[in-house]
Formats: structure tokens, sequence, C-alpha cells
């Protein structure tokens, strides 16, 4: 029986002789071996940004604002269309459009009094307002209300935003930037850390100060370093605001605020000072148990509809939303690496391809072998190795070529984090792949019979 060297070096010397049909056996392998590498890349590259996206979010963090619609569901449930006076007016008895006003749709003129629609004229009574529908806005006696009727809550935060003129440092002109007025347990709700002086604090919210956080670009495009914007002022809305603080670069979106790019002042200054009733308010909530995050969102939003008949909500939890954008890059690198899998699929056929041309062109040699007393088995392993070694060079190829495609990726603006089980798995792949492709022509290759073989020209 040949011993293992031998059969090794038989395979070695054909490998060597064939260089230029085994670099085109490998072709595919080595395609295949760089695209598994770049997909695990690319899969993890798309988990890191989902990571970086909500890394100062916590998994039970409950974002609530108010919708943009009617809620259907209280209106129904609730009797009628939100009107100041009651419900639709009867049209059955339709007065005079003159001067005095009676029971059903009241004078379009002056004077009209009672029943439901009000007058469009001068006086009138109550029934639906000329205001626009789910104007409610939330206040801070909603928060204080969540606090003390849902239970399992951690904190709960109410925040206020828009864009207003920002100038100081450096600018020589205003500009827009978003501000935000926060209570002072928003930097734990959305785990904000100041890299220079303190976060708003209670206090500053008791007596309305003019007291300012700068997030980490606001202050370096104003101040140039953020060390240079803490203890200076900025003018916020045409009013001075001391910067007490200067946040740490976050590099991600909390509720719907970038924390980089805008400015923190107390809450009550905000609303009075700044924003009146023009800015966006949001309440933010964080659950004791991530477990529990649906019932306390029901509970949430039942006390806020109590509080706000006939107005829809918008209440979405952080959890899901990063469950769904998980789901989404998972999803990506599957389909990535379903085609790689078909590259090394395409690779396997061409290795089997070769490889029967090659037991068609070694026909006497496989003869001669089995003419000397090589057993079946010492055939099919030589063939066997020769598929393996030539898919492994070929893996070992792809994960070069990787190295270098890698950079090209990241200059398209794709985050790649290339991982060592990528590498590993492109070899077990390519491994795999010589081993299922060329066990039928290694096979076909033992069951040669050595006279017919040795009789062929």
């Amino acid at each position: 029986m040949m011993r293992l060297r031998e059969v090794l070096r038989l395979v070695w010397i054909n490998i060597i002789e064939n260089k230029a049909k085994m670099m085109l056996t490998t072709l595919g392998i080595i395609v295949g071996s760089a695209t598994i590498v770049l997909v695990i890349a690319v899969g993890q590259g798309g988990k890191a940004d989902v990571a970086d996206q909500f890394k100062n979010l916590n998994a039970g963090a409950i974002d609530i604002t108010v919708g943009d619609g009617i809620d259907l569901d209280a209106m129904l449930s609730g009797g009628g269309f939100p009107m100041g006076g009651g419900n639709m007016p009867d049209f059955g008895s339709m007065p005079s459009f003159g001067g005095g006003g009676g029971g059903g749709m009241p004078s379009f003129g002056s004077g009209g009094r009672g029943g439901s629609m009000p007058s469009f004229g001068g006086g009138g009574g109550g029934g639906m307002s000329s205001s626009p529908l789910n104007e409610s806005t939330l206040e801070m006696q909603d928060v204080e209300d969540i606090k003390s009727l849902v239970s399992g809550l951690e904190e709960v935060s109410l925040i206020i935003s828009g864009e207003t003129t920002v100038f100081g440092g450096e600018l020589e002109e205003e500009t827009t930037k978003t501000v935000v007025g926060v209570t002072d347990n928003y930097d734990a709700v959305s785990n904000l850390n100041p890299l220079y002086g303190r976060f708003i604090e209670a206090g500053d919210n008791e007596t309305k100060e003019y007291v300012a956080v700068l997030g980490y670009s606001v202050a370096e495009e104003l101040f140039t370093y953020g060390a240079y914007a803490y203890g200076d002022y900025i003018e916020i809305n045409g009013k001075n605001y001391e910067i007490v603080g200067v946040l740490e670069e976050m590099g991600s979106v909390s509720s719907g605020i970038s924390p980089d790019t805008a400015v923190y002042i107390p809450y009550n200054t905000a609303e009075k000072y700044v924003f009146r009733t023009s800015g966006t308010t949001q309440i933010t909530a964080i659950a004791s148990d991530v477990n529990t995050v649906e019932t306390v969102m029901a509970d949430i939003e039942t006390v806020l509809t109590e509080n706000h008949p006939n107005t829809s909500f918008d209440i979405t939890d952080s959890g899901s939303a990063m469950e769904a954008a998980t789901s989404s890059a998972d999803t990506f690198s599957t389909l990535l690496f379903a085609v790689a899998s078909i590259v090394f699929v395409v690779g396997g056929i061409g290795i089997m391809n070769v490889l029967f041309v090659s037991v068609k062109e070694r026909t006497s040699e496989i003869g001669i072998l089995k003419a000397i007393g090589c057993q079946k088995r010492t055939i099919l392993l030589e063939f066997l190795l020769e598929a393996n070694i030539v898919s492994v060079i070929g893996g070992v190829v792809g994960i070069g070529l990787s190295f270098a495609l890698v950079p090209l990726m990241e200059l398209t603006g794709t985050r790649m984090e290339p991982s060592w089980w990528g590498y590993v798995l492109a070899i077990v792949f390519a491994v795999i792949t010589g081993t299922l492709f060329g066990i039928y022509p290694a096979w076909k290759a033992s069951r040669l019979v050595p006279i017919e073989a040795l009789n062929l020209d």
C-alpha cells in the first residue's frame, strides 16, 4: 500500500505540472472565499451600525408623541366628533340666516346664540372649535400622571424641541440649531454624559435659568474646541445663555434628537421664552423590566387618552426598533451569504469538471498505479486530496484578495467589520466544496479497471 507521503507527493507533482489549469480551477473558489469574508464583514458592520445608533438608548425606553390625526376609536367610543359643546347639530330645524338664533343651526349673522355649531359671524355659543384636530400637546401634568398611575417605570422625562436661531463663539452671523428643553433627568434617560461641566439640573428648571449644554459637534462648530465653550455664552433666540456643560461625542440618535448637534436648555425656560406654543413635545419613559414594556405602553396610552380625549398618540419602544433594525441587518447578511454560497457551488462545479478531464487524461497513470498494487482507496484519496488542496489554495488566495477589497468597499461608505471567523468560514467552505465536488470524479478514477486503463492509447 502506498504511504500517505507518497500520495501527497504525487498530488503536488500533478498540481505543479498543471499550474494554468489549477489557477483556472481555483478561480471560483477564490471569488467565493473573498465573497464570504466580505459578506461577514458587511453583516458585522451593519450590526455595529445598529448598535451605535441605539447605544445611548435603553432597551426599555418608550417614546410618546402626539399623533398626526384623530383617534377614531376614541371618537367612536367617546360619543361623536371632538366638539366644544356637544355632538353634531340637528340639521332638521334650520333657522333663519338673519339676526336671532334658534335651536338648530345658528344664524350666520350677528347675535346668534345657542345650538351646536357656532356662529361664523359675530358672537355665538359653543360647538365645533375652529382650531385644528388633534392639537393637544403633552404637558408636565401628563408626566406626573404617568409617574403616579403607571407602575413599572424607572424614569419619565418631558422634552420640548424645535429649531431656533443661535449665535456665539466664532460665528459671524446667526445660525439655526436644534434646541431642546429638558428636565433634569433627561441625561439619565438618554445616557448623556458631560465631557465638561454638568447637565441641566432641577434648580435650573425651577427658576427658569438661562443656561445651556452643548452637543459635541455644536461646541466644536461654535468654539473650535469643547473646552473653550464651557463657561462661555451663546445667544439663543436673542437671549444670552451661560454654557454650563459640553456633552461627550455620541454619534447616534436619542429620542429623535441627535445629541451631538443639539443645544439643551431647561424645559421651563424653553417653554416660556423660546418656543411658547411652537415647539414639539415628547415624553420618554424607561420601563424597569424590558419584558413588561408592552403592558407599560398600554397603561401609558390609557392615562394619556384620559387626559386628552379624542387625541391619538404615537407610542414606540426602542427595543422593537432595535429588533427591527437588527432583523433587517440579519436579512441582508443572509441574502449576501446565499450569493456567496452560489459562487462556491459554481466554483465546485469547475473543480468537478476539471477533475473529470484529469481522470481521462491520467487513465494510464491510474492503470499503472493499480498494476503495481495500489488499492482503490489510494486512488480515491489521491484525487480527493488534489481537489481539497486546490480548494484550500483558492480559499487562501481569496482571503488575501479580501484584504485588498475591504478598504475599497469602505471607500463607498459601507461599514466593514472583518472578523476572524469570516476567514475560518471561508476556508471551511473551500474544503467542503472541494470534498463534495471532488469525491465523484475521485470515485470514478478508483473504479477504473487496470487492464482497460493500460490498453488506452
